[in-house]
């Protein structure tokens, strides 16, 4: 769906929405279509359309999750949330508006080299969203485990992605033995955002201004919303994020956050090939081949993060035996045709071997090298607006400085070959009440 589609959606959803400038903005492309709008007065809106029904699922139950923070809840968080100002409903799936919040995304990048202020700002954000109410997920019946339920959850996803014999030996050795190592899995289960990276952190300056994508929302793993750091190879900028995080957590962090951090981002290659699969994309599955071997070989180059407690046992892997069940959901099919969704890639960068960041803040047994995971993260950015030469409306460029949800948005072209925005024979549309 284009952009200019989507701002003729946008105009249904919220009453009295002018549309005067659109452009295409930064998501998850596999699963949305995502839009930047500012209307004539010069406010500014986000709309995400889901691709299928799940995702349109995932994009519900984030309004309902966002509808469970209350006034109090929002005004003790060191960050805003997104608003949802308008859904539209095409058959089973919804389409969402969001209000603006000021600040914009950043790499990866930008972030190793930005300041001990910023790194605070991380890290007390992140504590904050770790010390939420865990009423706040369990009121509302979303996902929530035991320690021992994640670690038997993640050898689950393992024996599913054996199934597809694309994953190299050595990596279903080593997360194995690392899932299997249950010194490794003693923590104690918080709230988690469950998608967060730097797509989903707002920047103005040195300060974070929101936290979006509440799509993952669950109590679970707190190592999980540090594998985006696995990518930051800036070991001053690391440290800082984990020590501000630790002082401003209410419980001392377990001194193996930043191992199960770094398995994470490994084993979110693994994920993205079994989704690839899930949705017959050969785009998707040859992305997540070349990042495995990518970081086969870079394990092997430099030996890698150290991701368990106990060093391995010198044997072969030993795939154990998938339900049918899990075989169901993962049978692997030929795929024909490339799709157009792709993993927000990173190059993988090799493993440097310092001393690894936050061994301040969480104790001695924190890892000793950066691992050489591929983490997602997005294109390039090319902030400012255009005007179209055929409407004589303005188009927004891909990554617009201060938009919605700002960031790195992949290049593309906004179709323009309409005078009205609002006036497109798009499909019925229905404004949810």
């Amino acid at each position: 769906m284009t952009a200019i589609e989507l701002a003729a959606i946008a105009s249904a959803a919220v009453p009295g929405l002018n549309v005067t400038a659109f452009g295409p903005g930064p998501d998850d492309a596999a699963d949305f279509c995502s839009a930047l709008l500012v209307d004539s007065e010069k406010r500014r809106w986000r709309v995400r359309s889901p691709r299928h029904a799940e995702a349109s699922t995932r994009l519900e139950t984030e309004r309902e999750v966002l509808r469970a923070f209350s006034p109090a809840i929002r005004a003790e968080l060191p960050f805003l949330l997104p608003t949802v100002a308008g859904t539209v409903r095409q058959g089973e799936l919804i389409t969402f508006v969001y209000s603006h919040i000021v600040g914009k995304a950043e790499s990866v990048e930008y972030l190793a080299g930005g300041t001990d202020a910023l790194a605070k700002e991380i890290g007390v954000a992140i504590a904050a969203i770790h010390d939420l109410p865990q009423g706040l997920v369990t009121t509302h019946d979303l996902p929530s485990y035991t320690a021992n339920e994640f670690r038997q959850r993640k050898l689950n996803e393992l024996d599913q992605s054996a199934t597809t014999g694309k994953i190299p030996p050595s990596l279903l050795r080593r997360w194995e033995h690392a899932m299997e190592d249950v010194a490794l899995w003693r923590f104690n289960p918080c709230v988690v955002h469950g998608d967060l990276h730097e797509d989903n952190i707002l920047l103005d300056r040195d300060q974070v201004t929101a936290v979006m994508g509440w799509t993952e929302l669950r109590i679970g793993d707190p190592a999980d919303d540090f594998a985006w750091l696995v990518a930051v190879h800036e070991p001053r900028f690391v440290d800082a994020v984990m020590q501000a995080y630790a002082a401003a957590r209410h419980e001392t962090p377990d001194p193996h956050l930043l191992r199960r951090a770094a398995l994470s981002a490994e084993f979110a290659l693994a994920q993205w090939l079994v989704k690839g699969y899930a949705a017959d994309s050969a785009r998707m599955v040859e992305d997540a081949e070349s990042m495995l071997r990518t970081l086969e070989t870079d394990i092997a180059e430099f030996g890698g993060q150290a991701i368990s407690v106990e060093p391995p046992a010198a044997q072969p892997f030993v795939e154990s035996k998938p339900t049918a069940e899990a075989k169901a959901a993962t049978e692997v099919k030929p795929v024909t045709a490339a799709q157009p969704a792709a993993p927000k890639t990173s190059t993988a960068a090799k493993p440097v071997d310092v001393a690894q960041p936050g061994t301040a803040a969480l104790g001695a047994d924190a890892p000793a090298a950066a691992a050489p995971a591929a983490v997602p993260s997005s294109g390039s950015k090319e902030p400012g607006t255009k005007t179209d030469t055929k409407t004589g409306k303005g188009v927004l460029k891909e990554g617009a400085a201060d938009t919605a949800e700002g960031g790195n948005a992949a290049p593309t072209t906004a179709d323009t070959t309409s005078a009205e925005t609002t006036a497109l024979n798009v499909v019925p549309l229905k404004r949810e009440k």
